[in-house]
């Protein structure tokens, strides 16, 4: 595989993590007068809009893609809850462990800045101990982004297949996020099947980003499945209530037996409660496992390949994080120039792209499917 040159500018940033809000880090590339500016932005935009292919000035970029977004959900953990899902030894454990890791990959963002939409072909391959994740953009229009990761001395695989679907409506945009996450405890011959919840940026009354939606958690094996609920607390004009709520439960299929209801905050502590005795139990803390979390860093710099998020984006990140919007806006129409050019070559030499990493389906019934072309995903050059 192709790697990146010595004198390659990588810029890797911190992921959001609980100290993202509370003490409003990396302010220094969020642009002034953010509210009126995204107003004004949007003042021609009609309710209902499909915002898939809606170009954010840099303003309103924070410094980084969404393909590093999506992986730092995976491998930005204070500690090992993928580990624990296999170490379990029964499959209600098990279950339990794989709740707690499903609802640690939501994630804190923060109001008026997005992510870079990728590019075509975009990769981004980091490392964590034994555990290499791999993400590669397989489709631009839409946009869908496919995650591989393992971990073969866990013996454990990941796949996702993400297409967020951002739509506007007059006071907030709500992001869905279609496609399927799938979790494969190999050892013990269980395949755990999830969605995510959907980001709802409100605009007005009052600004603030908030996860809300239903999430299905079923373990194909055993029958077990879990129903959450993402959801904010009542409050008086978007004014005081907290926005961070998970509740559900745990049942058994065969029976439609609730055995634990899920309840609490996932930015603070989620607990079980268990329906036949009553006892009540954390099972998920955040301070433990989304706080404090650090940028990757590059180990190997001639290893990088050059369709990395971290290198793709390297010019613009930069400017972003120097205030410098004039030259971001010229380093993110370049990385725009670029794609076009290649797509116009592609098209006149009657090219098709194909994903080197994913086999890539597409049904109307079932929507997209992302299989991963080899077995293990090999050791990154870019370490978390």
């Amino acid at each position: 595989m192709e790697s990146g040159g010595k004198d390659t500018n990588i810029v890797l940033t911190k992921p959001f993590s609980l100290e993202s809000e509370s003490d409003n880090s990396d302010p220094s590339y969020r642009a002034p007068n953010i509210l009126s500016r995204i107003l004004s932005l949007l003042k021609n935009v009609r309710p209902g809009s499909d915002l898939t292919q809606f170009q954010l000035p840099p303003l309103f970029n924070f410094p980084k893609s969404q393909l590093q977004c999506y992986g730092e959900s995976v491998y930005c953990t204070g500690s090992d809850l993928l580990s624990k899902c296999n170490s379990e030894q029964s499959p209600v454990e098990r279950f339990k462990s794989v709740v707690a890791w499903s609802i640690s990959t939501t994630r804190p963002t923060s109001f008026a800045v997005a992510p870079y939409n990728p590019i075509l072909g975009e990769t981004h391959h980091v490392s964590k101990g034994n555990l290499n994740v791999l993400l590669e953009q397989v489709s631009h229009n839409p946009p869908v982004s496919a995650l591989h990761a393992t971990d073969e001395k866990e013996n454990i695989e990941m796949t996702w297949c993400q297409q967020p679907a951002p739509k506007f409506w007059g006071t907030s945009i709500e992001a869905q996020v279609h496609g399927k996450r799938q979790l494969k405890l190999l050892n013990h011959g269980e395949t755990y099947e999830m969605n995510c919840p959907h980001l709802l940026i409100r605009i007005l009354p009052v600004p603030r980003v908030n996860w809300i939606g239903n999430v299905n958690i079923r373990c194909l094996e055993t029958g077990l499945t879990a129903d959450l609920f993402y959801t904010s607390s009542h409050s008086f004009l978007g004014i005081g209530g907290n926005h961070r709520l998970v509740k559900g439960k745990i049942l058994d299929s065969s029976s439609s037996k609730v055995l634990y209801e899920v309840d609490g905050y996932w930015d603070s502590t989620v607990t079980l409660k268990d329906t036949n005795n009553g006892e009540s139990r954390v099972i998920y803390d955040a301070k433990e496992v989304i706080s404090g979390l650090q940028a990757p860093i590059v180990k190997v710099v001639q290893n990088v390949w050059p369709t990395e998020s971290a290198l793709v984006w390297s010019q613009l990140s930069q400017a972003i994080l120097n205030n410098d919007w004039e030259k971001a806006r010229e380093a993110k129409q370049l990385v725009e120039e670029r794609q076009r050019k290649i797509m116009t070559e592609r098209e006149t030499n009657g090219k098709v792209w194909v994903p080197k990493h994913f086999a890539v389906s597409y049904t109307e019934e079932g929507g997209w499917d992302c299989s991963p072309i080899h077995k293990w995903v090999p050791a990154a050059p870019i370490i978390a």
